[in-house]
């Protein structure tokens, strides 16, 4: 005969902690943490790790940050990769003696032209990127803007404890 037994005849005793947990406010959640989950900003994503101040500061709670992603689509059209310079010579620079650190050193400024030390960041609030460009954003057309440049941004993706990523359908001139 199989077994009747179908649990206790008295309902256990309440919980303390609620069966349904109360939505995340984001509160430990982190840039580091969001930066990699969209698919269409990887390729930027994928720079960011390269430099540890900047992947630190995505981790750090006390520094807030609006991240300026170009979607990979932005990054694909550019004319040359972001860690070409034509200022630092021809074909086969970065092949040569001291090439790599000059690569290194203009990725590092291409994404520090994408990371703002604000956030939240105010409709006119003029701020400088980490590479030291001087920035704001407005609105056109119900659209923010990305000044200088007029760079759409497409959405706003994340917004965590330290910041928010903004994924943007152009690149900043980071020259």
């Amino acid at each position: 005969m199989p077994d009747q037994n179908l649990g206790p005849a008295l309902p256990s005793s309440p919980s303390k902690t609620p069966s349904n947990p109360p939505p995340s406010s984001n509160n430990n959640i982190y840039l580091s943490d969001v930066l990699g989950t969209s698919r269409s900003i990887n390729i930027f994503a994928g720079f960011t790790r390269d430099f540890a101040p900047i992947s630190q500061r995505f981790e750090d709670e006390n520094l807030n940050t609006t991240i300026l992603a170009p979607l990979n689509s932005a990054i694909m059209a550019l004319p040359r990769k972001p860690w070409e310079d034509p200022a630092d010579g021809g074909e086969g620079v970065y092949d040569a003696a001291g090439g790599e650190e000059k690569a290194q050193r203009n990725l590092m400024r291409f994404v520090e032209a994408h990371v703002v030390g604000v956030s939240p960041w105010e409709k006119g609030q003029r701020t400088k990127t980490l590479e030291g460009g001087e920035v704001w954003w407005e609105e056109k057309g119900g659209k923010k803007v990305i000044q200088p440049g007029d760079i759409e941004v497409d959405s706003v993706a994340n917004q965590v404890h330290n910041g928010e990523v903004w994924i943007l359908k152009g690149v900043r001139n980071y020259k």
